[in-house]
This record gives C-alpha cells, sequence and structure tokens, in this order.
C-alpha cells in the first residue's frame, strides 16, 4: 500500500512538473458549507467511517456462509476485506490529488464530473448514491424498528402470549421518531461524537454476539452443527450468489468523498489513517461474529445471528436473557448512528436547493426549511419502513446494484483514469481485474436479489409482522 502512494506522488509530480495552475478559491452552495463542513481530523474521519461499514449488517454474515461454507466463506470474507481497503485507498488518492490542485471535491457526483464527465455524474453516480444512501435509510429504521419489538417481547412478563402485543409498524415509528430529532443535527462533522459511540457499541453487539454464538455452541441445548450447503444444483449456486453479495454489501460505504470532506484541509494521508482505524474495527468484528455464528448453528444460522439464540416460543433463550437483551439494545442505538450517517447525503442536496450560502447556518431562512425538510425526509423512509417490512429484500437489490459497483469498480476506474499507471505495471492491471470481476459479481448479484424477491413475493403483505 506504501508502494502504491509513493507511485501516486511521482505520477502527481511529473504532471505538476509540466502544467502547475494556481489553485482558484471555490464557491460552494449551501449543501457544501453547511453539511460538508471540513472542520474534523484523521480521527473524526475514522469514527464516521467506522459507523457507515460495521453497522448490524455484519450480524447476517454467518448466514451468508451458511450457503457458501467454510473455505468459501472465509475467503469471500478476506477477499472483500483486501479489496475494499484497497478501492477505498485508490479513492482517497484520487481526491488528495484534486485537492493539491486547487479543486477538493466534497461530493462523489463531483469528483465523478471531473473523472468520468458529467453524463456518468448526472446519470449514474448521483442518482446511484442517493438511492443507497436512502435505501440504507429506510433499512436501518426497519431493523431499528425490529429490534425495538425483540426487546419489548422479551422483556414482556409474559413473553410473546396474553394480552396485545406491540406490532412492528408501531415499533419502526418509535425508532422513526429518535430518528426524527437526530436527523436535525446541523452537519456531518457535528456527529462525530455520536459515531464514537457507535464504534464501541458495534464493538459490544459483535462481542455480545460472538460470546452468545460460543455459548450456545457448547450448551446442552445447542443444535446438532451441520456445515453442508443447503439446496442443490441451481438453487445452491443462486444461495451461494446471493451469499457473495450479501458479505459484499456488508462492507458497502458508498459516501468515501463526503466522510473526506469533513476532514480540514490539508488532506493529505488523514483519510488513510481513518481507513487503518476502521479496518481494524472491520477485521475484529467481521471475521469473529462470522466464524463464532456459522460454528455454532451451521447452515441453520438465521438472517441475523441474534434470530438464532431465540427460539420460536419467545420464551427460552439459548444464551442469558440479559445477554440477548444487551445485544439487541446496543445494536438498536447503533442502528440510529448508521442511519444518520446515511442521511447525510439526502440533507446535502436538501440544504443545497432550500437554504441560502450567504445566509448564517443558524438563522431563521435556513433553519426553518432544514428542519421541515429533514422531518419530511424521515417520515417518508419511516413510512416506507412500516408499509414494507420486507424491504430488506429491495435492499439487496439496490446494494448489488449500488454498493458493489460504487464500492468496488468505481475507485479502481478513476484511479487509472486519473494518474493513467502505465499499462504495463501491476497497478494498472490489478485495478482493471478489480474492476472487471466485480461488475460481473455485480450483475449476478443483481440476477440472484431480483430471484430472491420474486420467490419471496406471496409473502409481502403491507404492514406485515415479520
Amino acid at each position: 500500500m506504501g508502494t502504491l502512494v509513493s507511485e501516486s506522488i511521482d505520477m502527481e509530480e511529473g504532471v505538476e512538473g509540466t502544467k502547475k495552475q494556481d489553485p482558484q478559491p471555490q464557491k460552494l452552495d449551501a449543501g457544501a458549507l453547511f453539511v460538508l463542513r471540513s472542520e474534523g481530523t484523521w480521527l473524526h474521519s475514522g469514527y464516521h467511517l467506522t459507523t457507515s461499514i460495521v453497522a448490524p449488517a455484519l450480524l447476517s454474515l454467518p448466514f451468508a456462509f451458511g450457503s457458501l461454507g467454510w473455505v468459501a466463506g472465509v475467503v469471500c470474507l478476506t477477499v472483500g476485506a483486501t479489496v475494499t481497503f484497497y478501492s477505498y485507498t485508490l479513492l482517497t488518492l484520487v481526491l488528495e490529488h484534486h485537492s493539491r490542485h486547487g479543486r477538493r471535491h466534497l461530493r462523489f457526483r463531483d469528483l465523478a464530473h471531473d473523472v468520468l464527465g458529467p453524463r456518468a455524474s448526472k446519470y449514474y453516480i448521483g442518482p446511484i448514491q442517493f438511492l443507497v444512501c436512502y435505501g440504507a435509510v429506510i433499512a436501518n429504521i426497519l431493523l431499528g424498528g425490529q429490534s425495538l419489538q425483540s426487546i419489548y417481547l422479551m422483556a414482556r412478563s409474559d413473553g410473546n402470549g396474553g394480552g396485545s402485543t406491540m406490532k412492528l409498524y408501531e415499533s419502526v415509528a418509535i425508532f422513526g421518531i429518535v430518528m426524527l430529532v437526530l436527523a436535525q443535527m446541523p452537519s456531518f462533522h457535528s456527529l462525530r461524537h455520536i459515531n464514537l459511540i457507535s464504534l464501541v457499541l458495534c464493538l459490544a453487539y459483535s462481542a455480545c454476539a460472538t460470546a452468545g454464538s460460543i455459548y450456545a455452541g457448547y450448551s446442552s441445548h445447542a443444535p446438532a452443527k451441520d456445515y453442508s450447503r443447503p439446496g442443490n444444483g441451481e438453487a445452491r449456486l443462486f444461495r451461494a450468489f446471493n451469499a457473495v453479495a450479501v458479505i459484499a454489501t456488508s462492507y458497502g460505504n458508498g459516501i468515501i468523498p463526503e466522510i473526506q470532506a469533513t476532514v480540514a484541509p490539508p488532506v493529505t494521508g488523514k483519510m488513510f489513517k481513518g481507513l487503518c482505524l476502521c479496518y481494524s474495527i472491520v477485521v475484529t468484528t467481521f471475521f469473529s461474529v462470522a466464524t463464532s455464528g456459522y460454528w455454532a448453528f451451521g447452515k441453520q444460522s438465521e438472517g441475523s445471528i441474534l434470530s438464532n439464540f431465540l427460539p420460536d416460543d419467545g420464551r427460552t433463550t439459548l444464551v442469558p436473557r440479559w445477554l440477548l437483551l444487551m445485544a439487541n439494545a446496543f445494536t438498536l442505538l447503533q442502528l440510529s448512528a448508521v442511519a444518520v450517517v446515511y442521511l447525510q447525503p439526502t440533507n446535502e442536496v436538501l440544504e443545497g436547493v432550500l437554504s441560502d450560502p450567504e445566509r448564517n447556518q443558524y438563522s431563521t431562512r435556513n433553519v426553518v426549511p432544514r428542519l421541515i425538510s429533514r422531518s419530511i425526509s424521515v417520515a417518508i423512509a419511516t413510512t416506507i419502513a412500516a408499509m414494507l417490512p420486507f424491504f430488506g429484500d429491495i435492499n439487496g437489490v439496490i446494494g448489488a446494484f449500488g454498493f458493489l459497483p460504487l464500492d468496488f469498480v468505481i475507485p479502481s476506474v478513476m484511479y487509472n483514469l486519473t494518474f493513467r499507471p502505465p499499462k504495463r505495471g501491476a497497478t494498472f492491471w490489478v485495478n482493471t481485474a478489480i474492476a472487471s470481476v466485480f461488475s460481473l459479481v455485480a450483475v449476478v448479484a443483481s440476477v440472484a436479489a431480483v430471484r430472491q424477491i420474486a420467490l419471496d413475493a406471496e409473502d409481502y403483505r403491507l404492514f406485515a409482522e415479520v
């Protein structure tokens, strides 16, 4: 990785030797000026990165292993970590290059405009990023409602039976109200303390999930361990593709430029330090949860490993009830931080349209539109989450179609177009191979996700209890 950074600097020096322009001050719109304020340190960028990547989606990794098996599962998890760390580093180098040449890009679509062209920015990168991020907000609100309902059901003295219970859509609405408050945080940088707490929370629920899996695996009530791959033929193949998509999108980010925008200049090297912090947490949590969960439950691993700890009767648990309550509580709290992070691109767009950059950020002229627009945005996301509790299937398509290109393909393409490494060198061909392979994976994963929607369609009901 150090060699890659050195190569980039050498190539830049070659470019600067032939053409050097004086940096021109950038005129920022209200979205960039207010939401993407550049005041943070590398440590703050590490907090933001960790919250955006190390999310409760990692609790589904044992489920992905169930369709892949031990060897393929560990290989896919390792490849995902290696390639995304490499790709995010490439993207930060491209951003730093433009910043040193007087044009600092604060948004993914602005960077795409300069590197890939205005059409790619307007018709692909911009819409896909918005769809992916807003889809993540909806999914996290839905997961937050499900976690809240799980806590409620476990906390009831009579378990699942007797009397009326809180419906899922009611739990989603309560979580949406919490999000309504958090959404009013004025800028991405203002989330730094929340995201520090989020970092601690992801370590906490991952530790609970790992400890719970080991406890359940050794208990006398442990299910029989079966590591065979379920299904056969075509079904097994599609399950494997779907599992690859689950692992790949677990590493998804899609907002590297926006996170780098929160760092105070000069930005050189700061995001790389933030990525190192983030990926130390990634390796610790992803691998411990995936391997312990799959070891304990094998192919019976649920979509969230916490579901394996609570049998269908809702009264008995395979782990101490307090541990399961803690894991769900930590998950619930972190989901709110993850959702508000992925709300930032939407906030930036709304602020850019509705706010006046010439007026103070906290003036009545700017506060009132911000309060109304963000509240409406969260209300729409909460309504969709409550109406479509099967949104996870839909988000699978969005993730395969969006996260995979944005995080695996586009960074390699942008690096090659920006620095133009020699075609006889390793860097060019490694980047080309990554872009080609993961473009194919994105197509296959999208097909697998659409197929899953078709299989589950008969069970879809508005405001269903799932």
